[in-house]
């Protein structure tokens, strides 16, 4: 019964990160965009390329899926409605996480068109920057909790959430998010001005429709576990703890996409030289600040 409420929390919280998107592109908020745009996409002709790796063509948008929804199995929305509630939770997720990579350089290299395939690699080098991003942040918030249990981790912010208590880890992780869902101005492997599509220019019709799919699954997943981390989780007054989840996923969720359709694109060189020379020193201090903490006032 609770994976059939999450499964459809899920599916509700896609649509309406679908909505968020749409007025963060197009500035006007249409309930109904997202729903039309999805008819269109399944009622469009599939066309094959010409000389396609067909296995990478075909399951590179499946995995992409798979990997937000393993994702989304270790997030909890209130005390006992998860999947799995697993004793390495924060660790499973990063794991899962890693073949968003995997998934984008098989669609990316399946078409064997110019274009899916520069946007493929350019998700490579987005990963080397983002993935120590992910991972420090993580490792602060598993010290304070003293346990890797996304359950647990919620728990330990019942007197302080952990946006006040490490607001560093907070900024870190919250853009290596964007830059796992490549929203822009992180969305190198796209980039619909120099790329026309890049890994989505070579898909059409219901494949095309499972790969939108597959990131807004990820986006929810990544502002769900934000939420986890830094967010107090279910943790609110009044209301039920899986109405907080879903009011403050929604937040995160409107929050990336409003900040990131109002900035300009980064180039993937200075994407990396940020996050390798500035983020990962920042995250290293977060870190040690956490730890510090922890031992003189332990909270």
């Amino acid at each position: 019964m609770s994976i059939a409420m999450i499964l459809l929390a899920l599916a509700v919280g896609c649509y309406a990160v679908a909505v968020l998107e749409s007025w963060a592109v197009h500035g006007r908020l249409s309930l109904t965009r997202p729903a039309t745009s999805a008819l269109a996409l399944l009622g469009r002709e599939q066309i094959m390329p010409r000389t396609p790796d067909r296995l990478f063509f075909e399951s590179g948008p499946v995995l992409l899926l798979v990997a937000g929804l393993l994702s989304v199995a270790v997030i909890p929305l209130a005390p006992g409605l998860i999947i799995t509630d697993l004793a390495i939770g924060a660790l499973f997720l990063n794991a899962a996480l890693a073949y968003v990579l995997v998934a984008l350089i098989m669609a990316g290299w399946g078409p064997n068109g110019a274009y899916g395939m520069i946007g493929g690699w350019r998700f490579l080098g987005q990963f080397i920057a983002y993935a120590m991003l992910i991972v420090m942040p993580i490792t602060a918030v598993a010290m304070r909790a003293e346990s890797l249990s996304t359950t647990q981790i919620v728990l330990s912010q019942a007197a302080l959430w952990n946006v006040a208590y490490q607001p560093i880890g907070f900024v870190l992780f919250v853009i290596a998010a964007m830059g796992v869902a490549w929203l822009p101005p992180i969305d190198l492997p796209t980039g619909g001005g120099d790329l026309a599509g890049g890994v989505e220019a070579e898909y059409t019709g219901a494949r095309l429709a499972v790969l939108r799919l597959a990131r807004l699954v990820i986006i929810v997943a990544l502002a769900s576990a934000t939420v986890t981390f830094y967010l107090g989780g279910w943790l609110g007054p009044w209301l039920p703890g899986w109405v907080w989840t879903a009011l403050k996923t929604l937040a995160v969720a409107a929050g990336m996409l409003a900040l990131g359709s109002r900035l300009p694109r980064l180039r993937e060189a200075k994407y990396l030289e940020l996050s390798w020379k500035l983020g990962i020193t920042l995250a290293l201090a977060n870190i040690f600040l956490v730890g510090v903490i922890a031992l003189v006032v332990p909270i």
